[in-house]
């Protein structure tokens, strides 16, 4: 049996020790569940993706919007509630 040393910070472990006790298993058993998902699906089990939204080009934008808004410049939208149903 081999072992696996990894360093992470301790409120995510806290609290995904907490998730999976409350499923009835333990770290070393996610683990493994993981790692056996990675093999089948010969790859992340999950996708991988960054947010668009957070994006240099995008981040860029929203200052230079900011900044003509703060100038006078440029338009403010409102936003609209829509209801369901």
């Amino acid at each position: 049996m081999a072992n696996i040393n990894i360093r992470i910070d301790d409120n995510l472990k806290k609290d995904a020790e907490a998730l999976f006790s409350d499923l009835g298993l333990n770290m070393t058993t996610a683990t493994t569940i993981f790692l056996k998902q990675c093999l089948l699906c010969r790859g992340l089990p999950f996708e991988v993706r960054m947010d668009p939204f957070y994006s240099a080009v995008n981040q860029a934008h929203l200052r230079r919007a900011v900044a003509d808004l703060d100038a006078g410049q440029g338009t403010a939208h409102e936003l609209i509630e829509v209801e369901d149903g």
